[in-house]
């Protein structure tokens, strides 16, 4: 199963039988038939028949639609979903229960740092010129870890500013990683002002996607979540899903400009903004979808552990950590 990505001008899909026919500015430019395709990423504007549309997500192929400058999420389309009304029942009883909501917040924290400190060691490996930052990174990071062992009654307020005090740690010592023609000193988000964090905040909202679409394939609500509080509009659950994978897409960042797959010169400063380029996408689309795939499996044991858990109000099965 692949994924069809759709980040030009004047596209339009049509449907043939049994494949999915892309057209550029009026031309016939090719054929993915329809039992090989998972997903279909639109960043630019498609034009489509709604009864495609119902086609699509009645074959199971989600519909992920980005749009604005900066490629967050409008819209995204599914297939069926789970049918076991009962894991959102569980769900939402489990929202009221706080000692279980603590319970996974603590699972979500500490697997996020276990994987923070496991990038921070293999860079330190790969960087021994950035050998200090980085161990004092990592120090903040296992100090943070040992509370949370020490203390397993902490609240999910002191949970919320232990994660916030390490990532700010963390993203301390990542800053030597970068060349500084990236001008990369730490997160910033809503626009992002630098290419890192530009790579970091399209990379996230991808995951994101895939955790949304794997919150309805396991029956659970993506709006309710534990660990991130209800916000209106916000898929909750998806952001607390995503939060063991983060590391992975930082390290996944980081390759590609350690591998100079992506230079300072494939973006766009506008203002206090910093755009990818045509030509940057297409490097970043072409290196995600590979990376994407072990990212999905993740997701799909995640949620899946979680709804068994769920089901039964007992231990998860968290498979967040590690492979």
């Amino acid at each position: 199963m692949s994924t069809l990505y759709l980040d030009r001008r004047d596209l339009a899909l049509k449907l043939e039988g049994r494949a999915l026919v892309i057209y550029a500015g009026g031309e016939r430019h090719g054929t993915v038939p329809l039992h090989l395709l998972e997903r279909v990423v639109m960043r630019s504007a498609v034009a489509l028949e709604s009864s495609l549309l119902a086609r699509l997500a009645d074959e199971g192929i989600a519909i992920q639609i980005h749009g604005g400058r900066f490629g967050g999420a409008v819209a995204l389309v599914h297939g069926k979903s789970h049918g076991d009304a009962a894991r959102r029942l569980g769900q939402y009883r489990a929202y009221g229960d706080a000692d279980w909501r603590r319970h996974w917040a603590r699972l979500l924290v500490r697997a996020k740092l276990k994987g923070q400190a496991r990038l921070l060691r293999q860079a330190r490996e790969a960087r021994p010129d950035q050998r200090r930052p980085l161990t004092v990174g990592l120090e903040r990071l296992n100090q943070a870890l040992g509370h949370i062992a020490a203390v397993p009654t902490l609240s999910l307020e002191s949970l919320r500013g232990v994660e916030g005090a390490a990532a700010a740690a963390y993203f301390q010592a990542l800053t030597c990683l970068f060349a500084p023609a990236l001008n990369f000193s730490g997160r910033n988000r809503r626009p992002p002002r630098d290419p890192v964090n530009a790579v970091l905040s399209l990379a996230y909202t991808l995951v994101h996607c895939e955790a949304v679409r794997a919150c309805h394939n396991a029956g659970l609500d993506p709006l309710i979540g534990f660990f991130h509080d209800l916000e209106y509009g916000r898929e909750s659950l998806a952001c607390d899903l995503v939060e063991p994978l983060r590391p992975w897409v930082d390290l996944w960042v980081w390759s590609l400009f350690r591998e100079r797959r992506l230079t300072a010169d494939h973006f766009d400063q506008a203002a206090a903004s910093c755009l990818l380029g045509k030509a940057g996408r297409e490097h970043f689309y072409a290196a995600f979808e590979p990376f994407a795939r072990p990212q999905r499996r993740r997701l799909r044991r995640l949620s899946n552990g979680l709804a068994q858990g769920l089901l039964g109000r007992g231990q998860i099965a968290f498979t967040g950590e590690g492979a």
